[in-house]
């Protein structure tokens, strides 16, 4: 870390970090999102689902939030998964004017089948990481807060 690149910069907060950073992003969701389609779902069904099966049913601001999703495109992928029996929208207990999306029992098996074919890239990233990934999850836990709250792309 530390070394100099051409023009005598360090290569710490400079337009090559914001492009290496965007680089790894690019390649790594291009691969999670191709071996998804082998399984014949898409990144964003996975994240809507990994978030549901770890923490239950959310609102759809939460989801929108974990997908990077804008609401509009996250509405309707909901609904072709509640279509296809993967979640479903059910009324919070605590709020009733508020819906909360939910896996179903067919949403987890399929997350199931869909970790299996993430594994690889996961492994990809272990073995370019070595030991270091622990280090880079909480560095970017860090930039992540330090920057403010993300920013949804799609």
């Amino acid at each position: 870390m530390g070394e100099n690149l051409p023009g005598g910069t360090s290569g710490i907060g400079d337009d090559e970090t914001l492009r290496l950073l965007s680089m790894v992003e690019r390649t790594l969701t291009s691969r999670i999102d191709d071996a998804l389609r082998a399984q014949g779902s898409g990144i964003d069904q996975w994240r809507i689902l990994s978030l549901l099966a770890e923490c239950g049913g959310q609102p759809m601001t939460a989801v929108a939030e974990h997908a990077m999703l804008l609401a509009p495109k996250l509405s309707k992928l909901v609904d072709r998964m509640v279509a296809a029996n993967l979640v479903l929208r059910r009324p919070d207990v605590e709020d009733r004017r508020r819906v909360l999306v939910a896996a179903t029992e067919r949403g987890r098996a399929a997350l199931a089948e869909w970790d299996v074919a993430v594994v690889a890239v996961q492994e990809e990233l272990r073995a370019a990481l070595g030991g270091e990934v622990v280090q880079l999850t909480e560095l970017l836990r860090r930039v992540h807060a330090g920057l403010g709250s993300a920013v949804v792309a799609d």
